[in-house]
């Protein structure tokens, strides 16, 4: 089965038993009868599992090619199980350039148990070999990153996993399933916030985890049971259903990304725009060789590097929403320094160029005319 048809198919059943629907059911119950302790027909509590969420997940499975989906409560719920399968006085050697909240979770949550993390440049898959010890058990990898679009070589991070038998995480959050697929590349786990384009309309907040080993899978599934952190049936129906147009979706986003990276790239008071379409990207060829387009996440500064006039334009954009998240049909602006990543320190943050100017964009599905007509009112 192909990706288009596994969006739509994959995973699911061709209609529901009971009726015959061909949308899987928002079964909101919490409990299920049984007919003697411990007979059931499959589920007992739905901490424990709900029929809408495993459609969901056996949807996230197919589309990224697992064998075993996990549906959580948020992106970072998702990133938290991963290292609770870690203990104190282990290591995990980290992306630089990450989402704010994963370097929050990370830093102000599990350095305080006793995990250390390495931030580190990944552009040369190679560096990461300088921080494995004894002790390292994860890396961490987004790619591409957040928000400077940094391309990471998977099949060499996963080279480097597999030799020092450690796990490789992999946040696929913002090419999503339709432009790379890290499982497949040798990733261990591959990371969602499902939130952004799996559900793809800004209506739902969500995590999830892929994975194709099972004992991998069994412990993950005890974590999630034993925290609570899972989603909701409506939730899940949601998400399920943002799944089924990911692929058309994404190949809007990835058009007009395209169109206004070029757009902005051509500006005379656009000093750098980042995204790892443009042939000059430090790791273009990575992009081409692991991903299917380029996506349409950008981010750019204006010349002069001035925090003002990068307020200015975020507030004067009208068609584009200055707003927090991404992946939405809707085009999102943020700036990062003071939104997304306002949890990092501003002396760790200007290390990977996520200066006080730089503004990020989602670009959504709207006509393209208009969302360059909207930024070139904003930019003057």
């Amino acid at each position: 089965m192909k990706f288009n048809t596994k969006t739509i198919h994959g995973g699911q059943h061709d209609t529901d038993p009971a009726y015959g629907s061909v949308m899987p059911p928002i079964y909101q119950t919490s409990t299920y009868a049984q007919s003697t302790p411990g007979g059931h027909k499959g589920f007992e509590y739905s901490r424990s599992g709900n029929p809408t969420r495993a459609a969901l997940e056996r949807s996230l499975a197919s589309i990224e090619n697992g064998n075993f989906g996990l549906a959580f409560g948020s992106g970072l719920a998702a990133i938290d199980a991963v290292v609770k399968l870690l203990q104190p006085g282990d290591e995990v050697v980290s992306t630089n350039d990450l989402y704010g909240g994963s370097y929050r979770l990370f830093t102000k949550i599990f350095e305080g148990f006793g995990i250390k993390f390495h931030f580190i440049g990944m552009e040369n898959a190679a560096n990461i070999e300088k921080y494995i010890t004894d002790k390292t058990k994860l890396i961490w990898v987004e790619t591409p990153t957040n928000p400077m679009m940094n391309i990471i070589d998977i099949k060499a991070a996963a080279a480097i996993a597999k030799k020092h038998d450690i796990l490789l995480a992999v946040d696929n959050t913002f090419a999503t399933p339709y432009l790379q697929q890290p499982l497949d590349l040798g990733a261990d786990i591959v990371m969602h916030s499902a939130t952004k384009y799996l559900g793809g309309h800004s209506d739902v907040v969500m995590g999830a985890l892929v994975v194709k080993d099972k004992e991998l899978a069994d412990r993950l599934y005890f974590v999630q049971n034993a925290s609570g952190a899972v989603c909701g049936p409506q939730d899940s129906f949601l998400v399920l259903r943002g799944i089924k147009t990911l692929h058309i979706r994404m190949q809007r986003h990835c058009e007009n990304g395209k169109a206004i990276a070029q757009y902005l790239n051509q500006h005379p008071k656009i000093e750098k725009v980042y995204w790892p379409g443009f042939a000059d990207h430090p790791n273009h060829e990575i992009a081409k060789s692991q991903m299917r387009d380029f996506g349409g996440m950008i981010s750019f500064v204006t010349k002069g590097n001035d925090y003002n006039e990068a307020i200015k334009i975020v507030e004067n954009l009208k068609v584009f929403t200055l707003a927090e998240s991404l992946g939405g049909v809707e085009s999102l602006a943020g700036h990062p320094a003071s939104m997304t990543h306002a949890s990092i320190p501003k002396e760790e943050r200007e290390k990977t160029g996520v200066v006080d100017s730089l503004i990020r964009l989602s670009v959504g599905i709207e006509d393209i005319d208009d969302l360059i007509a909207d930024l070139e009112q904003a930019i003057g």
